[in-house]
């Protein structure tokens, strides 16, 4: 038996206030080309299918599609659970139905003791469990559970009743997936996955779930594991801020026999536009941009240039069209903004607009223009117009 584990897909997000749906597309093509490549026999997909619970008709229009390539034309099974993102009674709307079509959605907690069990290729059956977002009060009210305070009392208690569940202890220990979107403590995280609640108290332990065959886990955009190698985070498809610039995005092959996991293999991923952070003087990144074959990456530029200049973005897209953020690092470290303020204070409006005239013309201003500029600041300042015009 072989799946493919994927999560976090975000689809519909903006970023900076551009649209990543096309980009997206692209990404959810090359794994469904992963699909066909690795004749996989189901998909996981551990939660946040979306970017937000009620999505814009575009990105719902964009999963119809993707599924019903996946589920109809190659007839791969779906296992899918609500993350966070996502609004899990719109998600599990017409769940029942979906079966039919290979499309299984686990979205109430009421039925996380009832696994899917699919036969691969090679006879191997794997029970899968999924166990959809949750939060403390949504479970302690559910099952009348009055101890539970925190997210890992309310994943422990979930992923107990799993364990201790008929259809769990009817599979051989080895061929059992847990599917669940948390954040297990210890792992890795980056700016664009939203808390799940304030100063930590949403982390979960890990050690609950190790008696499962493989777990597949989704909330974190990082590839990674926590505790022991069978619990992994497969990591978002792309790229969804700046700190994930390093991070090797892609999906987890996961391989069972009749004796349990076999391997796990991380398959990479890329974006036709990657994100980048670059770093210089203003000039040296234009001229640089020659020699660039991916102009139209998503960057973040951090200007090392000490003084002020006119436009700086409208000068850089025009080499790099798709720059969503600029930084200007070396002239907000000049000086520190307590000294910034006070050296202002110290100078006069005439001083302080000289150098900027100077900075953005390259020249100084001549015994005219500073006569004049004196004279504008002081009718500014008296509130009288010395001049002979109307």
């Amino acid at each position: 038996m072989k799946f493919l584990h994927t999560s976090d897909w975000h689809i519909g997000r903006q970023f900076h206030n551009v649209s990543l749906l096309d980009d997206q597309a692209i990404v959810l093509d090359r794994i469904i080309a992963q699909l066909n490549e690795h004749d996989v026999d189901a998909l996981v997909i551990a939660g946040d299918l979306y970017d937000r619970s009620v999505p814009p008709a575009s990105a719902v229009a964009l999963l119809d599609k993707v599924f019903h390539t996946i589920s109809v034309e190659m007839n791969i099974p779906i296992l899918l659970i609500p993350g966070n993102h996502d609004s899990a009674e719109r998600l599990r709307f017409a769940a029942r139905q979906l079966r039919t079509a290979g499309i299984y959605i686990f979205g109430d907690l009421q039925d996380a003791t009832n696994p899917v069990i699919l036969k691969g290729k090679s006879g191997t059956e794997v029970a899968f469990f999924g166990l959809p977002y949750n939060d403390p009060e949504q479970v302690r009210l559910m099952f009348n559970a009055t101890d539970i305070k925190t997210h890992n009392d309310a994943h422990t208690f979930m992923v107990d009743r799993i364990r201790t569940s008929p259809a769990f202890k009817e599979k051989p220990l080895g061929n059992t997936v847990l599917i669940s979107h948390c954040f297990v403590d210890g792992a890795s995280a980056c700016e664009s996955e939203r808390p799940l609640a304030i100063g930590g108290a949403e982390r979960v332990d890990y050690q609950c779930m190790e008696n499962f065959g493989y777990v597949a886990l989704g909330h974190l955009h990082s590839p990674q594991y926590k505790g022991a190698e069978h619990i992994r985070y497969s990591g978002s498809p792309m790229k969804y801020s700046f700190s994930e610039v390093s991070q090797k995005k892609g999906t987890t092959l996961v391989t069972f026999d009749n004796n349990g996991l076999e391997e796990h293999k991380h398959l990479p991923l890329t974006a036709d536009r990657d994100m980048r952070i670059i770093d210089g003087e203003i000039q040296t990144i234009i001229d640089a941009a020659a020699d660039d074959s991916a102009t139209d990456d998503y960057l973040l530029v951090r200007l090392q240039d000490k003084h002020a200049i006119l436009d700086a973005m409208g000068k850089l897209r025009q080499v790099y069209p798709n720059i969503l953020a600029l930084e200007k690092t070396a002239l907000m470290q000049t000086l520190a903004p307590a000294q910034l303020h006070r050296e202002q204070l110290k100078r006069s409006e005439a001083s302080m607009f000289a150098d900027f005239f100077g900075q953005t013309t390259g020249h100084d201003l001549s015994d005219s223009q500073t006569e004049a500029l004196e004279n504008l600041i002081n009718q500014l300042h008296t509130g009288t117009d010395n001049g002979d015009k109307p």
